[in-house]
């Protein structure tokens, strides 16, 4: 193995194919080269009102779309971020090496609390704290992270750094980022200038894992377009058709020279055409797993909390060594 990656994912909302070209399809394929954790990361989700009913269920619906998109569970670690106690533990004794200042800068807070920022919740402006305990918990060596999260990794690094300076000592792992290829940014069926997003008001902005077959095309041939002759690749001028080349190419494994080669001299409802049956050739099987796994509910608890107790086999022992550095009398 080539280290240890930690990645999570919040279930909220249903997963959609941004989701799935610009990190699942990576994990599935970085958990054959590293020891993989991933956490459905529900305290996370918390830091925003949830209702408990559908927090729980959402938690289940992303553990099964993962295994369906092929994450496998015997070998890699797949869990809810609750059922780890050092999750939290961890991050009281972060927060207690991480500056204000630091956290003042992380620009997310400033994006989700908007205009309510002096209502909005001591989780939500700690949230990056805890995402460092996420990964330290584990002494990860690689986090797959997309651009937005950046600077949340960076925290985790200085946040390790700092506690290793503080107590003299070597002990976290500075993890390093792993920014994935090509459509790490897939962006909306009806706007090719904004990122694909399950809190669009639009359900036909996004191809969600769960779609039939018959609303996967229809989404793709209702999608907007621009009145330019062939399809070509310019994210400024063509940003729709950008979008749309990028989601074929990434669906279809091939570079994306190549598919805008093939499409130069085409019309868009020929290219929709064929980028629709390709969306439900690649995610069709995807959505019958799932509905597969759903019907069980207790067997998605049985794998999560098999994963729960993999997952603490890793972060017990780290936790406690944090706690008898730091001076902690343990029983």
């Amino acid at each position: 193995m080539s280290g240890r990656i930690f990645s999570g994912v919040q279930p909220t909302g249903a997963l959609h194919l941004g989701n799935y070209l610009g990190a699942i399809r990576h994990w599935v394929r970085l958990q054959q080269d590293y020891e993989a954790i991933y956490c459905i990361v529900d305290q996370h989700a918390i830091t925003l009102p949830q209702d408990p009913k559908e927090l729980r269920g959402a938690t289940r619906e992303v553990a099964a779309a993962l295994i369906a998109c092929g994450i496998d569970p015997t070998h890699s670690i797949l869990f809810n971020q609750s059922t780890v106690t050092a999750h939290s533990q961890l991050a009281w004794v972060l927060m207690c090496q991480t500056p204000i200042g630091w956290l003042n800068r992380m620009t997310q807070f400033k994006e989700k609390a908007g205009k309510q920022r002096e209502n909005a919740s001591a989780g939500l402006y700690t949230y990056p704290v805890l995402m460092s305990a996420d990964i330290l918990a584990y002494n990860a060596t690689h986090v797959p992270v997309g651009e937005d999260q950046k600077q949340h990794l960076e925290l985790a690094r200085d946040t390790a750094g700092a506690f290793n300076r503080q107590f003299g000592v070597e002990f976290f792992t500075l993890p390093e980022p792993m920014i994935l290829g090509e459509a790490t940014r897939v962006m909306s069926l009806r706007d090719g200038t904004k990122k694909m997003s399950k809190s669009d008001t639009s359900d036909y902005s996004r191809i969600n894992l769960t779609d039939d077959a018959d609303t996967l095309a229809q989404k793709i041939r209702k999608a907007k377009s621009d009145p330019i002759e062939g399809v070509s690749f310019d994210p400024e001028k063509r940003p729709e058709a950008s979008n749309l080349l990028t989601i074929y190419a990434a669906l279809a494994d091939r570079p994306r020279q190549a598919v805008e080669d093939e499409f130069a001299s085409a019309n868009f409802s020929t290219f929709k055409n064929r980028l629709a049956e390709l969306c439900v050739e690649k995610l069709s099987p995807i959505t019958t797993e799932m509905r597969r796994l759903l019907a069980d509910p207790a067997e998605i608890d049985r794998i999560l909390d098999q994963g729960a107790g993999r997952a603490d086999a890793i972060a017990g022992p780290i936790l406690r060594q944090v706690y008898d550095i730091v001076g902690f009398r343990q029983g």
